[in-house]
């Protein structure tokens, strides 16, 4: 189906592009910017070591996924996994030593980003924009 866009539309089709991609570079950071003996860690992995501030603040990031999640519309499933991510990444990384473990494994914002791609694929598809890039986009990270 042919997009009969207009450049409002465009526009706003380019604002969610830039704001996940910005969103995906910030994930990247939180969960994989490092190697440590071949396993990806992140900020997130770092700052949880901090006991009762590192989780906390590295929340953040999830509460601003899922309030991008609200505004490009993203259907209330994939708002709950978002949600969902970030509480169990919060709650059971918090735990001394076991959840510093679970923060390398989880990776909750790796987990969200990819949630948001799917969301923006199917909401860009309705819309009749090509998402063939973005396709190959989730498929890549979820290698």
């Amino acid at each position: 189906m042919p997009s009969t866009s207009s450049p409002a539309a465009d526009a706003d089709a380019r604002s969610r592009r830039a704001r996940i991609a910005r969103l995906d570079r910030l994930a990247h950071s939180l969960d994989a910017k490092f190697r440590v003996f071949g396993v990806p860690v992140g900020w997130d992995s770092i700052l949880g070591l901090i006991p009762g501030v590192g989780d906390v603040v590295t929340a953040g990031p999830g509460v601003i996924m899922f309030y991008e999640a609200t505004r490009m519309g993203a259907r209330k499933r994939a708002m709950v996994l978002i949600a969902s991510n970030t509480g169990i990444d919060m709650l059971l990384g918090g735990i001394p030593i076991l959840g510093d473990a679970f923060d390398v494994v989880f990776k909750s914002h790796r987990r969200n980003i990819e949630i948001l791609k799917r969301e923006l694929a199917r909401i860009e598809a309705a819309e009749g924009r090509d998402v063939e890039w973005l396709s190959g986009e989730i498929q890549k990270n979820s290698a």
